[in-house]
């Protein structure tokens, strides 16, 4: 795939448009932990609810969820209705609670409810969990989408993208905290959510010869029933390795 300049262009006033706006938002912010962990609770919750989708989405998700659904189906989606779920009783019943104490983090609350050792064992695990699994597959993803679509695919500049995506978010949202964070996920989000509404179009434009979406949607419909299932049975879907879904994702009457 050729990388034009004109995709350069739009790639690097992207970049330098996120950074702009982090470290615009973030100037003359205090140093207290509620102005970096609550960004002095300024913002308003069109915001917040943007930066809680923004932060669910990521590299994660347009190419490793995309990965399992045309090997799973639908079904991966179940991780997604379970966050809801969560996301609802923590802000209905545990957010309240959280904000009276001047709770900011977990790990504070559990400085207060237990004991300081275990906040720093549950600090530790934490930062451990982050680096090793989400961070470290996260930029691998992205790493390996720029490398195909701004390099052959090769990986020869595999290892500048993984630090290129770790220096690009840093740069930001360490110094800025939540405000930095926040607001930049607001355009993000837009972006992200307008893309893969975008990219789905024209993936089902191109399934059937006449072009339109629908049909499209209905020729996949017709050829893959099961993927369409949001609780599997075992044995529904056999991935393309011959390993049964049910292992990955089982259902609830089993």
């Amino acid at each position: 795939m050729e990388f034009s300049i004109w995709d350069t262009i739009i790639f690097v006033s992207y970049g330098l448009i996120i950074v702009t706006i982090g470290l615009w938002v973030s100037r003359g912010k205090g140093e207290t932990s509620e102005a970096y962990f609550l960004a002095g609770k300024s913002l308003p919750w069109w915001a917040i609810g943007a930066s809680l989708i923004a932060a669910n989405i990521s590299a994660e998700q347009f190419i490793g969820m995309s990965g399992s659904g045309f090997a799973i189906g639908l079904a991966i989606a179940s991780y997604e209705w379970m966050a809801a779920l969560t996301l609802l009783i923590v802000g209905k019943f545990f957010l309240p609670i959280f904000i009276e104490k001047k709770l900011y983090t977990i790990p504070e609350f559990v400085e207060v409810r237990y004991s300081t050792t275990l906040k720093s064992i549950l600090a530790v695990f934490w930062i451990c969990l982050f680096v090793f699994v989400n961070l470290t597959s996260v930029l691998y993803l992205g790493a390996t989408a720029l490398d195909t679509i701004m390099g052959d695919g090769s990986g020869e500049i595999f290892t500048y993208c993984i630090f290129g995506l770790a220096l690009f978010a840093a740069t930001y949202s360490l110094y800025g905290g939540l405000s930095a964070v926040a607001w930049t996920d607001v355009l993000q989000v837009t972006l992200l959510v307008a893309g893969g509404a975008v990219t789905t179009w024209i993936a089902l434009s191109h399934v059937t010869e006449s072009g339109g979406v629908l049909d499209g949607l209905a020729e996949v419909y017709e050829k893959a029933p099961e993927k369409f299932s949001m609780i599997l049975d075992k044995g529904e879907i056999i991935t393309p390795n011959n390993k049964d879904a049910w292992w990955d994702l089982p259902g609830l009457g089993y």
